[in-house]
């Protein structure tokens, strides 16, 4: 503990406070808007850090880190227009609460969230970092495949209600997910001789499309466009925060720090893994898809706690959990420290000061949250016919920051139309991103399994964690099945 007050004394200066809180408010910023992910906050923080103390500078990225994560469920909330990948489940519970007038309610269920899964990753961060990152080791190819297929049950999920739609949406999702390079073989697949299409196609173009064009397409069509898609007194009313949300906070938590601790796997299968399981084990269960504030809760504390997860293989092993850590290990680099054991020993005093860092960029996002959702709330007042051109631009101009190209642009169009007249028919996106999503990780995990067991399947259901990730699997395809209500197509628009 005397140890730990020490390094609270080096971080807690007036520099490095206005650079974690700095960094924060850019990383929510960025988070929000619809392609400008945690990645390229962190990305484009790290010139500026060149001439910085070690600490203040990687304080700054950290909290650009955690940020982002809490930033993506803006948007999600006010305009179902994801701003990061892992905010998709957040969108299908606060964009219909928006819609209500509740939008205030569900930004502060948001931040109160992804504050305690962002406390407490980072507090299993701070204590049992070397321990976990061992255990992260076990996690091979098959165990990849067997993660990818628990998060593609949720397929089941959300076909109920017409499960022949919901099961084709996610088979064209996987189809989707084919595109490009074969890892193995090296063959090219359904490219149409597109040179930008050789290394598949990124899920954030058509993710925008989807989400974000598609449904400023569904709000032009309706009769009132002159109007806000919310209701004033009750956007303007304070709301209390609910009781009854500590169960799914504590589940995204926890489940968030573990997935976060396996590199690769990521916020997204996280999220939607943690809001599965709260809408299973809900006593609420006719909410969601409707705006559930549980399912808010899980899947932001889930994608939140992420942050501090990810952050334990990087640190003690070098390797990255996911791209936005992947970034920041350039950080690291840059100011000479090296990842692995000796950043708890001979660095720790740059270190442990960084991981308190992420404690304190916490609290600056939830102080964010809390002061400013109900200005952020308004934003669902605006009128539609204002609303529908401002956030196309915002899409393409996210969408054109990704990579620089038009030919995003191009394919955000087509998946905003697909996207359309799918929902309208009554088949379900959520289904259709959780395949283009998840597709690449099963396949590859699935090739590779092949390969360490020599042709034999027998890999995939003869180790300990394997058999377990199948046990959950089943379980969650039984009780999706059995307990999910029935949601009827028009409630089924908003996912």
């Amino acid at each position: 503990m005397d140890m730990i007050f020490n390094y609270i004394e080096i971080l807690f200066t007036i520099p490095n406070l206005i650079a974690i809180a700095s960094g924060t408010v850019l990383g929510t910023m960025m988070g929000a808007m619809p392609g400008l992910t945690g990645t390229l906050a962190v990305a484009i923080l790290i010139p500026t850090t060149f001439s910085m103390d070690p600490v203040m500078g990687l304080a700054m990225m950290g909290g650009s880190y955690s940020g982002s994560m809490y930033g993506g469920s803006i948007a999600s909330i006010l305009m179902s227009t994801p701003g990061t990948p892992a905010a998709l489940c957040t969108s299908f519970e606060g964009y219909p609460l928006t819609r209500k007038g509740r939008a205030g309610i569900a930004l502060k269920v948001s931040a109160v969230s992804s504050f305690w899964g962002g406390i407490i990753s980072t507090a299993v961060l701070l204590i049992f970092a070397p321990i976990l990152a061992y255990f992260a080791l076990n996690f091979g190819p098959p165990e990849y495949f067997l993660l990818a297929i628990m998060g593609l049950a949720s397929i089941v999920m959300f076909a109920k209600g017409n499960m022949i739609k919901g099961l084709l949406s996610g088979f064209i999702g996987l189809a989707i997910s084919l595109i490009g390079t074969d890892p193995i073989s090296g063959s090219l697949r359904y490219t149409g001789g597109f040179l930008e299409l050789y290394e598949g196609l990124d899920f954030m173009a058509p993710l925008i499309g989807m989400f974000s064009i598609a449904q400023m397409l569904t709000l032009a069509g309706e009769k009132t466009i002159a109007k806000g898609v919310g209701d004033a007194k009750a956007v303007i009313k304070k709301e209390k925060m609910p009781k009854g949300l500590v169960k799914p906070i504590t589940l995204g938590s926890f489940m968030g720090t573990g997935i976060g601790i396996l590199p690769g796997a990521g916020a997204t299968i996280s999220a939607f893994l943690a809001y599965q399981t709260q809408r299973q084990i809900s006593k609420k269960k006719h909410e969601f898809g409707k705006g559930s504030l549980e399912g808010i809760a899980a899947a932001e504390s889930s994608n939140n706690a992420v942050t501090g997860g990810s952050l334990i293989p990087l640190l003690t092993l070098g390797i990255p959990g996911n791209t936005t850590s992947a970034a920041l290990m350039g950080g690291l680099i840059i100011q000479g420290l090296i990842p692995g054991p000796e950043l708890f020993t001979r660095y720790a005093d740059v270190t442990y000061p960084f991981i308190l860092s992420l404690f304190v960029a916490n609290v600056v996002f939830l102080m964010v949250g809390l002061f400013f959702a109900p200005q952020l709330a308004k934003v669902s007042l605006i009128p539609t016919s204002l609303l529908i051109p401002v956030v196309c631009m915002f899409s393409v101009i996210g969408t054109y920051a990704i990579q620089n190209s038009l030919f995003d642009v191009g394919v955000m169009i087509i998946f905003a139309l697909l996207g359309y007249f799918l929902s309208k028919y009554g088949f379900s996106m959520g289904a259709l991103v959780l395949g283009l999503i998840l597709g690449p990780i099963a396949e590859k995990g699935f090739a590779q399994g092949i390969l360490m067991g020599k042709g034999s399947y027998s890999i995939f259901v003869t180790r300990p964690t394997s058999i377990v990730l199948i046990a959950i699997t089943v379980i969650l395809i039984v009780s999706s099945y059995f307990t999910a209500p029935e949601m009827d197509p028009t409630e089924e628009s908003a996912i």
